[in-house]
């Protein structure tokens, strides 16, 4: 391990960052494109279809994380790197050519190992820099997840060119190819700038590599990892389809908002770096946690309008209705205020409602000259209980 920066560390930051950041903007491309091709019909697949194919490259890119972590440490990042970012650009390209389920499923297996890219520059980065700075190191090449940010944002409009607007829109198979293209220039560019670099110390024997996972803190962090990477790749995945089919907005309104989750998380990285290399990663990842599951308390409450019967006005006696009006009820000489309707358009539309709220307003039923009788219902009660949380803000604004 290094105890001073070697010259030539930030060059190779740099490049790793950049790769990194085209691997995953490749490894969320289906929650885009399998979102265009369901809602335009081009492929009839069902709902379960639809999630295995935007599970398969997840699911791909880190059950192999492990390995690709293995053999960086055996060979260094540079080969590892390279052979990652060229040979995943095959099956990428090959995603244009298919028809099926099944070629799309097993064209999505194969691009989505570019999702071990993160394991490969983890252990790259770190032979580079020195403890005390690889918090912030690895913060700055971990800010490479804003490329989900990046698909969110360019590969919708991307579709809406391609195809011109939908106009031809087998001309879709163009945005793998494009994604394909860059794949494989990162991998050549990558090999030509980068030296490569394995750690001073490497275990000789597979056991031998595989001797940290008897530690349980290697366990509790991995499951740390789980919940919080797995969960914010699961929302990138999730909620350009969740915006399109929940709430009808067109792909490129989607994908900016989903976008605005995204790349906040990537530039921040290097901010909880630092404040790691200071604190202590404990401290500084149990205050995400906490923070993330307040934050996230807010997206349990559901959009929902929901109207029942409430409490009415009746006569107090028998009489004839002599006036009816908005606010009040008169029987003989007996004025009966009501409730009036408000207008509540303005509050529901304009403003974000975390919390339900509700409205009681009443309604006459009578007319004047009309005859009622003791306890005869002279204006009904509604009940209306409403929210608006920041899902359903966003979609009326």
């Amino acid at each position: 391990m290094e105890i001073t920066t070697p010259p030539g560390a930030i060059r190779i930051l740099i490049l790793n960052t950049l790769a990194f950041t085209v691997c995953f903007s490749a490894w969320m491309l289906n929650g885009v494109l399998v979102t265009f091709l369901s809602v335009n019909q081009v492929y009839k697949w069902t709902a379960t279809e639809i999630g295995w194919l935007m599970g398969i490259p997840v699911l791909a890119g880190s059950i192999f994380r492990l390995p690709a972590g293995m053999l960086t440490d055996k060979f260094g990042g540079k080969p590892v790197m390279t052979a990652t970012l060229i040979l995943c650009a095959i099956p990428m390209f090959l995603l244009s050519k298919v028809d099926s389920f099944t070629g799309f499923a097993l064209c999505s297996f194969g691009f989505g190992l570019v999702g071990v890219s993160f394991s490969i520059g983890i252990a790259y980065t770190s032979v580079w820099f020195p403890r005390s700075k690889q918090g912030f190191a690895l913060g700055i090449f971990g800010a490479g997840n804003a490329g989900s940010a990046i698909t969110t944002l360019v590969a919708p409009t991307l579709l809406n060119t391609f195809t011109a607007n939908g106009s031809d829109i087998e001309a879709w198979r163009k945005l793998p190819v494009a994604y394909a293209a860059v794949l494989a220039i990162t991998g050549v560019v990558f090999y030509l700038s980068t030296t490569n670099k394995k750690p001073i110390w490497m275990a000789k024997t597979f056991a031998e590599q595989l001797e940290p996972l008897k530690n349980i803190r290697v366990w509790r962090f991995g499951l740390y990892y789980f919940l919080v990477f797995g969960c914010f790749v699961a929302f990138s995945q999730w909620l350009v389809p969740y915006f399109v089919n929940v709430y009808y907005l067109p792909l490129v309104t989607a994908g900016f908002l989903a976008a605005l989750f995204s790349f906040p998380s990537g530039v921040i990285r290097a901010f909880g770096g630092w404040l790691s290399d200071r604190f202590g990663g404990r401290t500084v990842m149990y205050g995400v946690l906490g923070l993330s599951v307040m934050l996230s308390a807010l997206l349990i409450i559901p959009k929902m309008e929901i109207s029942s019967p409430g409490k009415g006005v009746v006569a107090e006696r028998d009489g004839v209705v002599t006036s009816v009006d908005a606010d009040s009820v008169t029987v003989g000489d007996k004025r009966y205020e009501i409730n009036a309707k408000q207008e509540s358009d303005q509050i529901s539309h304009d403003q974000m409602l975390i919390f339900p709220t509700k409205e009681i307003w009443q309604e006459p039923v009578v007319q004047p000259g009309q005859v009622v009788k003791r306890k005869e219902l002279l204006a009904k009660g509604t009940t209306k209980i409403f929210s608006r949380p920041m899902s359903g803000y966003l979609q009326d604004s």
